[in-house]
C-alpha cells in the first residue's frame, strides 16, 4: 500500500483497513471542508510538506491530535496532516475558480475588503447571483472568475498556460506556487479528469506515446521525479527548479539541460 494514499495515521485507520494494518482504532471518518485558501498536508504533525488543498475541497477526517488533523483529501486520494482550525463542516461546491487567483470580498463592492485571496482550483458554494458577483457564504467573488462544475475546461494545455510564470514551490498546489505534477494536477482536474497528486502516481494516466511518435497538446512528457505538458509538438510547459517557475522551454531543450544536469532521459510520454 502507498502511504501517501492509504488512511492510517499510525494510530488510526479507516475502517475497510481493517486486517490490513495494525491499528489502536478504526474509524469512518467525518466529512470536512478546507476553510484556508491553502492548506499544507504534512507527512507528520508539523512536518514537512508533502502537498497543498485549496479552499472549499472536501476531506475526511479520521484524528486529531492537539492543533493538527489527519485528513484524506477527496481530490487525490492524499493522506496527511493539517491545522485542524482550518477544516469546517461540509457544504456540497457549485463552482470552481477559473482564473489564476481572484479575491472574495466583503460586499457585492470591489472596493470593499478582500477577505482572501483564491486560487484556481478553489470550490465554492453559489448561493445567489448578483449584477456583477456570485454571492457565496463567505462573501461575493467577480461573476466572470467563476466557472460552473458542470462545465468544466475542454483544454487541458490551455489551463496550465493560465499558471504560466507561478513561482516554483515544491508540493505547491496553488498560484502561490506550484510543482510539475501540481500544475499537471490543476490542469486535468479542470476538464473533469481524474488525477492522482505525484508526478510517479501521474504515469498511469492515458495512453502510452510510443519513443519517436510525434506529440501533440496535452500530451505529458515523465522524467525521474518530474512532469511537463506540451503545449504543441516541440514545446513543453513545466513547473521547474531551473527557472524555478512555470515556464515554456523545447523539448529538445529540456531534454538535453536534463540529460547533463541529472543524467536522465524521459522515461514515458502519455496521452490523455
Amino acid at each position: 500500500m502507498d502511504p501517501r494514499l492509504t488512511p492510517f495515521s499510525g494510530r488510526v485507520a479507516a475502517t475497510h483497513l481493517r486486517g490490513l494494518v495494525a491499528a489502536e482504532r478504526f474509524a469512518d471518518g467525518e466529512a470536512r471542508r478546507v476553510a484556508a485558501p491553502v492548506l499544507d498536508l504534512r507527512s507528520a504533525p508539523g512536518g514537512p510538506r508533502a502537498r497543498q488543498l485549496l479552499w472549499g475541497e472536501g476531506v475526511t477526517l479520521y484524528e486529531r491530535r492537539e492543533a493538527h488533523a489527519f485528513v484524506q483529501s477527496h481530490r487525490d486520494g492524499h493522506v496527511g496532516w493539517v491545522r485542524a482550525e482550518a477544516l469546517a463542516e461540509p457544504r456540497p461546491p457549485t463552482h470552481r475558480v477559473a482564473v489564476p487567483a481572484t479575491h472574495l470580498y466583503a460586499a457585492e463592492d470591489i472596493k470593499s475588503p478582500d477577505l482572501h485571496h483564491l486560487s484556481l482550483g478553489s470550490l465554492v458554494t453559489v448561493t445567489a447571483e448578483r449584477h456583477r458577483f456570485w454571492e457565496t457564504p463567505e462573501g461575493f467573488i467577480p461573476k466572470p472568475h467563476l466557472r460552473p462544475l458542470d462545465r468544466p475546461f475542454a483544454d487541458a494545455a490551455a489551463v496550465a498556460q493560465l499558471l504560466f510564470g507561478v513561482p516554483y514551490l515544491w508540493g505547491g498546489n496553488s498560484v502561490r506556487g506550484i510543482d510539475c505534477s501540481g500544475l499537471v494536477q490543476a490542469a486535468l482536474l479542470a476538464t473533469g479528469l481524474p488525477c492522482p497528486p505525484d508526478s510517479d502516481l501521474q504515469r498511469g494516466l492515458g495512453e502510452p506515446v510510443a519513443d519517436g511518435a510525434p506529440l501533440r497538446r496535452g500530451d505529458l512528457v515523465f522524467w525521474p521525479g518530474h512532469v511537463g505538458l506540451m503545449v504543441d509538438e516541440g514545446t513543453l510547459l513545466h513547473a521547474n527548479a531551473h527557472r524555478m517557475a512555470v515556464a515554456y522551454e523545447p523539448l529538445e531543450a529540456a531534454i538535453a539541460r536534463i540529460r547533463a544536469q541529472e543524467g536522465h532521459d524521459p522515461i514515458a510520454r502519455r496521452r490523455i
